[in-house]
């Protein structure tokens, strides 16, 4: 096979190489196109464009795989935990235990938040939306720790990493406190990083706090699947605005804006406001499903499908299971998450949606769990930020040791040619 690519154009052919990743993907290097050849590509939404080399995620839709770093997300699901997964996605190897044992201890070191953030949080109405809430105190932290992080070391790069590690999941838990009109909470250093999160989001002011294995567990799986996916809107975000070598802290919280978007971190939001409205429309499953078939129907079915995944998505296969402990544990009688299984029972079943493989997808199992475990629903697209957020850190750090361009696309100008000026007094 040959490893390069022609483009001919106006009797001019202009040759490029083609690269192959370690899973045999094929690109064609078009760095030189318009330098050689005047000409830029044109690619709305960037579905047939590689930004960047990354060593971090694989992902084939057309095979339903998803591995982090080489390993399975069955795998990390089933044998890690979250923190661990962490550490994987953002240094490259799995740790041993004297590692996470001092990464555990390096991020509880850094878990406190200056209490003038609550300030902050302060000037926000209960009513503000969670992610704009969080994405604001995000960014604020630069104010509280100024000095960028110097890259070409090892140590500042590795104390800025454990820092946000740290308070991110402090932020998440107050912005959901604040919301709920509950005191704002700290952790608790005896604690697993997932079961502290799950205290800080939970504990009552007038009763003890009761460890719940069952949720803590859904929560570690939800956030290890969440944790990275390839080049997505949210990342592509971090890494351009990272590209200007703009800091972590400010190159997070423009992910966090990207990913509030009901396209993107917002659908399992979307999931159950539908489930909601097909409540409120009195619970007909079957109808909504007939409707989601009918093309001349505006009605959307939210959480079936993936934008990535051809055939099934492999996190919704484990967060199933999960979903389906949660529920059975927990004994809720809830009429939406009724209807959620009823939507997901009949959509495995049809044959419509089975062969479109129209399959609930990760968000669809999101959604449920976190309302089962009492998350309100404007905060799930802030659940997803936290499963996120080593991901994030990962394409940060890889793309600034990487020492990567600044992110600068070209466009193809459709507008008006150039104009003489009318003075006002004769427009």
């Amino acid at each position: 096979m040959s490893n390069s690519a022609t483009i001919e154009f106006e009797g001019k052919k202009y040759e490029f190489p083609v690269i192959k990743g370690t899973e045999n993907e094929l690109a064609i290097d078009i760095k030189a196109l318009r330098g050689t050849s005047g000409i830029v590509t044109i690619d709305p939404g960037y579905k047939n464009t590689g930004s960047c080399e990354s060593a971090i995620t694989f992902l084939d839709g057309e095979k339903g795989i998803l591995r982090y770093r080489g390993y399975s997300i069955e795998d990390l699901a089933e044998k890690a935990d979250f923190l661990e997964v962490a550490y994987l996605l953002i240094f490259g190897e799995l740790p041993n235990k004297e590692q996470l044992a001092k990464f555990d201890q390096d991020i509880k070191a850094e878990s406190h938040v200056d209490e003038e953030m609550k300030k902050i949080l302060d000037g926000f109405p209960k009513s503000a939306h969670p992610m704009g809430v969080l994405s604001s105190l995000t960014s604020a932290l630069v104010a509280f720790n100024p000095s960028s992080v110097d890259v070409s070391s090892e140590e500042a790069m590795y104390n800025s990493i454990v820092r946000i590690l740290a308070k991110f999941p402090v932020l998440v838990a107050w912005t959901m406190r604040k919301k709920m009109g509950l005191p704002l909470d700290y952790g608790d250093d005896s604690l697993g990083y997932v079961e502290n999160i799950h205290k800080m989001m939970f504990k009552r002011p007038n009763k003890e706090y009761q460890k719940d294995k069952i949720a803590i567990d859904a929560l570690d799986k939800l956030l290890i699947l969440h944790a990275d996916h390839e080049q997505n809107c949210s990342t592509s975000t971090v890494r351009i605005v990272g590209s200007s070598h703009a800091g972590l802290f400010a190159s997070l919280s423009a992910g966090i804006s990207a990913l509030w978007g009901p396209l993107h971190g917002g659908a399992n939001q979307a999931v159950l406001e539908m489930l909601r409205a097909i409540e409120e429309d009195g619970g007909d499953t079957k109808k909504y499903m007939a409707k989601a078939k009918d093309k001349s129907d505006p009605f959307r079915l939210m959480g079936f499908g993936h934008r990535v995944y051809k055939n099934f998505d492999p996190r919704a296969r484990i967060i199933k299971k999960s979903a389906d402990e949660v529920l059975g544990a927990l004994g809720i009688e809830d009429p939406i998450l009724e209807i959620a299984k009823g939507l997901e029972k009949e959509a495995l079943e049809d044959q419509y949606f089975v062969d479109r493989k129209l399959y609930p997808n990760v968000d669809f199992y999101s959604g449920i769990i976190y309302r089962a475990l009492g998350i309100p629903v404007d905060m799930f697209t802030v659940m997803f930020a936290l499963g996120r957020l080593p991901g994030w850190i990962a394409q940060w750090r890889e793309m600034r040791l990487r020492k990567e361009p600044i992110g600068r696309p070209r466009q193809i100008y459709i507008g008006e040619n150039y104009r003489d000026f009318v003075a006002l007094k004769k427009r």
